[in-house]
């Protein structure tokens, strides 16, 4: 059977050859007025589907071609093989969903203060539909029927974690801090992870905090760098109680305690327990827990000196311990 396409190319079909319709895979496309936005992960409409290449062409324009493929066999199957390809309903399917979200009012969205604010028009279904904090925000300003329906000002958080969520939202992806190769900008980007996990927090978008403290993690180690004291306490002081990253900064400051090439002493952590009661607390239980149980020096018992009160040095024979009028 003979046939001709748009580009003029004619195409050949043995009908000797079995018949593949029963190997297809089918793909089974949502009912629109059914389909439920909420089932459909996030990349699945932030980045179309890439066709793949088989392995073998199936309806090869020669039939040597059975025989050895040549590279450019997949370009010229026959039309009708093309339009109910499985990988086309595919990138259909993905297609649609992104228009669905990508469709509908906008909603201006205000990140900072001072200087460092900026301004973001992001789409409301795509708010909506990855968290439900921000779904019931807008759905209270609408219901006020005011221009703050469209508007939502997030003034104590950082810019450069909600570019991070923008990204997540519209690409469904993270930046991996590996291909970052200067350590300061690794640090800086970890820095911003926090942010991002802060705002996934209030936000309730536990899959995307997730990748924000493991990037943050990881862009520490690669950069060979950790927060100072005066981080570690705004780091702790931002973070609810019992959240994750309290565990991992009073790991890393135990950690710098502990560490017998290191000048650090409780001293620097001063204004940490002034601030947070709790982290001296959860520091001790670190530094415990970092030791693995290993016992100490019984203090009740070896050199007495030690415990003496004497006028300079600690040793009780080479100096005077007696007081005046003795």
């Amino acid at each position: 059977m003979h046939w001709r396409d748009s580009s003029h190319v004619t195409f050949v079909r043995d009908f000797a050859y079995p018949h593949l319709r029963r190997h297809r895979r089918r793909l089974r496309i949502m009912d629109s007025t059914v389909a439920n936005v909420g089932d459909t992960s996030a990349k699945s409409f932030a980045e179309y589907v890439q066709p793949e290449p088989l392995p073998h062409p199936i309806f090869p324009s020669d039939p040597m071609d059975l025989a050895s493929p040549s590279p450019d066999a997949q370009t010229r199957r026959p039309l009708p093989y093309r339009i109910h390809s499985h990988r086309l309903r595919v990138q259909a399917h993905a297609k649609n969903e992104r228009a669905r979200l990508l469709s509908g009012p906008l909603i201006d969205v205000y990140v900072g203060a001072g200087e460092e604010k900026r301004h973001w028009a992001l789409h409301r279904n795509v708010l909506c539909y990855h968290s439900e904090y921000l779904a019931s925000e807008l759905q209270t300003n609408e219901s006020t029927k005011n221009k703050a329906s469209n508007k939502l000002d997030l003034v104590e958080d950082d810019p450069k974690g909600f570019e991070l969520l923008v990204k997540w939202l519209y690409q469904g992806k993270l930046e991996d801090v590996s291909s970052i190769t200067d350590a300061g900008k690794k640090f800086e980007y970890a820095v911003a992870c926090h942010k991002l996990y802060l705002l996934c927090e209030r936000f309730d978008m536990p899959e995307l905090k997730n990748m924000a403290i493991d990037q943050y993690r990881k862009g520490l180690n690669q950069a060979r760098l950790v927060p100072d004291a005066d981080e570690i306490n705004e780091i702790y002081r931002e973070s609810p109680d019992g959240s994750p990253f309290r565990t991992l900064v009073t790991r890393i400051a135990a950690r710098q305690l502990m560490d017998p090439d290191n000048d650090k002493n409780a001293e620097d952590y001063r204004a940490c327990f002034d601030s947070n009661p709790d982290f001296a607390v959860d520091l001790v239980n670190a530094i415990k827990a970092g030791t693995g149980g290993t016992l100490f020096t019984d203090p009740t018992s070896g050199d007495e000196c030690e415990y003496h009160d004497h006028e300079g040095g600690t040793d009780c024979h080479n100096n005077n311990t007696k007081g005046k009028g003795e």
